[in-house]
């Protein structure tokens, strides 16, 4: 999967799908340019063990149903970070694995809200959250509550603004005409589509016809747009 996840990312060619070789840690980098060691990883010589425990408690857990299975993955997605296994792209694929174990446990929402936008907006708690508990790694003493409360925080966030977006969208579909449904949805299906695709996708309809309903749909929130001109990209928004 990590290999999958960086398969277009030229800088990481070298160890995508590998397990770590040197000693790496958590690092905030902040939009001024500030950085900030957060804490310090599982060592290289011990990554594969502790990557093959954690996969066979998960494994066991679901089995045996003895935890509530969002308790399970926030435990799993705390110790896969404080792992942290590749030499790159950890957060990154904690959120995709995050999506992935909710979806198999019945949790069909998780594929429409994005952990990756929540972890943005609120990175000082993300990272506050993981230093409480890595601030004593290997010890008793070692908690992860309130990485377990700041993940029901985001998971609670996302389901309502699911809602509101459901709600917002099921009103405003009452009054899309067939066309501008049809547009919606490819648009949805695709996750992003340029004007020339749309128009491939649509070839009954004038291309002028279809700017309108893009611009209809931008306008009413249903649809975002990137990028001018030929860059134009027309996005599903979560």
């Amino acid at each position: 999967m990590h290999g999958i996840l960086l398969k277009h990312s030229h800088k990481d060619q070298t160890h995508k799908g590998k397990f770590k070789n040197l000693s790496n840690q958590v690092v905030a980098n902040y939009p001024d340019g500030r950085q900030k060691t957060i804490f310090r990883t599982t060592e290289p010589h011990l990554t594969a063990s502790e990557m093959e425990g954690l996969l066979s408690w998960v494994n066991e857990r679901f089995e045996k149903a003895d935890m509530h299975p969002v308790m399970i993955t926030a435990a799993f997605v705390y110790e896969f970070l404080s792992i942290h296994p590749y030499q790159d792209g950890n957060g990154r694929l904690s959120r995709l694995m995050t999506t992935l174990l909710l979806m198999r446990q019945g949790y069909e929402f998780a594929q429409y809200v994005s952990f990756e936008h929540i972890i943005e907006e609120r990175k000082d708690d993300y990272y506050g959250a993981l230093m409480y508990g890595q601030k004593n790694r290997y010890k008793e003493t070692e908690k992860m509550d309130k990485w377990v409360l700041f993940f029901l925080d985001c998971l609670v966030t996302l389901i309502k603004r699911l809602e509101a977006k459901y709600e917002v969208y099921s009103k405003l579909k009452k009054d899309l005409n067939e066309r501008q449904q049809g547009v919606l949805e490819f648009v949805k299906k695709q996750k992003k589509a340029r004007i020339s695709e749309i128009v491939e996708a649509f070839k009954n309809h004038s291309r002028n016809t279809l700017k309108k309903d893009l611009t209809y749909l931008v306008n009413e929130g249903l649809l975002f747009k990137t990028g001018t001109l030929k860059g134009t990209r027309y996005h599903y928004e979560e």
